[in-house]
């Protein structure tokens, strides 16, 4: 097996099984992952355009909107149009959306011992190695499509 071929082995067990794990936690609050994770880019940058949510979760309109919508009925974010250009459309959370943050963080915080017996060192140099591996296949995606 060439090392692409063993990271993409690695990278897609670990994934899923860690995804498998939080969405154990999930259940609990009547949550998706996909659902978290608009949450979490959420969290970090409250108001974003709904095309905005799609590139930094690489998810299409088509995927997005009906995770948004799920959203909304839950009261956890309020999509709201333009007011110059109807097209554009945001997401901002709602007082509940955002309360929701200390509740999952506090449940998935468990997660972060799986690591304890990793060196902070070594997590840091992992999560920037990966991020590193993320531009770069993004790259690797535009250029393939066709996107420069």
């Amino acid at each position: 097996m060439n090392p692409s071929q063993s990271l993409s082995l690695h990278l897609y067990t670990s994934s899923r099984i860690l995804i498998q794990l939080i969405q154990g936690r999930l259940n609990e609050f009547g949550l998706t992952y996909p659902q978290y994770l608009v949450l979490e880019v959420l969290w970090k940058e409250d108001g974003l355009r709904i095309n905005e949510i799609g590139k930094r979760l690489e998810l299409d309109s088509g995927t997005l909107t009906p995770l948004l919508k799920k959203l909304e009925a839950m009261n956890f974010v309020k999509r709201q149009r333009g007011e110059a250009d109807e097209r554009t459309v945001t997401a901002e959370l709602t007082y509940p959306g955002k309360s929701l943050q200390s509740k999952l963080r506090a449940s998935l915080a468990s997660f972060d011992e799986l690591l304890q017996g990793f060196p902070d060192l070594a997590i840091d140099s992992l999560n920037q190695n990966l991020a590193e591996l993320l531009e770069s296949l993004k790259s690797l995606k535009n250029s393939e499509n066709g996107k420069t």
